[in-house]
């Protein structure tokens, strides 16, 4: 065979190398996908699997004491404004009930409105309950308003306010006020007085405490109510059963 041949064949493939090498080709491929992007990495051997630990229980809520409780309403108000256990220690935005008590009618409300500073609801639940009062022949000074919660709480865990004991609290405020009548304002709250909302299908019912028994009227939030007007024929339909038949 031509030794020059074998020369320049072997220039050739050598050239043909140095043209993949320059255009970024210089190692070996195959037809099966390859991460070139991604780097590689390499599989960790398996661990022996490991049972996880059980989550502990939760911790039984601790126990309310209720020796420094109101036992008048005349000091209800400003324990309620500096009791730390009854919001977990905050202070403030808090809102004292309004009103007398033995009055016609106690209107029970999960919360104060958003924007209330110095009055329970004067805003437009609030302005929404003075009409519906005076459309039922009662004055302002008819009613005690008052609120479970003691400041404005979106998102409210109802069943930690239960086991907290916000609902022998409000309990023991209703026994106080000593009101002729109650209204509840909000199927949660009828959940911490003991009731199950779906035990009140017309809104009647009635509150005990203590071996007394005070007529007890289930409503719709004041929110809901002035979100969705198509419940208040609801309420008033339901009023005017409740006063007729008690």
């Amino acid at each position: 065979m031509d030794n020059g041949g074998n020369s320049s064949l072997a220039e050739q493939f050598a050239a043909a190398l140095d043209w993949w090498r320059e255009a970024g080709v210089d190692s070996d491929f195959a037809d099966s996908p390859h991460g070139w992007i991604a780097p590689e990495v390499e599989a960790e051997p398996e661990k022996p699997s490991v049972a996880a630990a059980p989550k502990p229980a939760p911790a039984p809520p601790a126990e309310v004491d209720r020796s420094n409780w109101p036992t008048d309403l005349g000091a209800f108000a400003p324990w309620w404004l500096s009791e730390p256990w009854l919001d977990g220690g905050q202070m403030g935005g808090r809102i004292t009930p309004r009103g007398n008590q033995g009055v016609p009618v106690m209107i029970l409300v999960a919360e104060p409105e958003r924007d209330d500073t110095s009055e329970l609801l004067s805003g437009p639940q609030g302005r929404l309950l003075a009409a519906m009062l005076s459309a039922m022949g009662l004055t302002s000074d008819a009613a005690y308003v008052a609120s479970v919660l003691p400041r404005h709480t979106p998102h409210a865990d109802w069943g930690e306010a239960a086991a907290r004991g916000l609902g022998d609290l409000a309990r023991l405020h209703i026994a106080l006020a000593a009101p002729q009548r109650l209204i509840v304002f909000g199927s949660n709250i009828l959940s911490l007085l003991g009731h199950d909302p779906a035990n009140f299908p017309a809104g009647a019912g009635e509150f005990q405490h203590g071996g007394s028994t005070l007529p007890m009227l289930a409503a719709r939030d004041l929110a809901v109510l002035l979100e969705r007007p198509r419940w208040k024929p609801v309420f008033w339909q339901n009023w005017l059963d409740w006063t007729k038949s008690t």
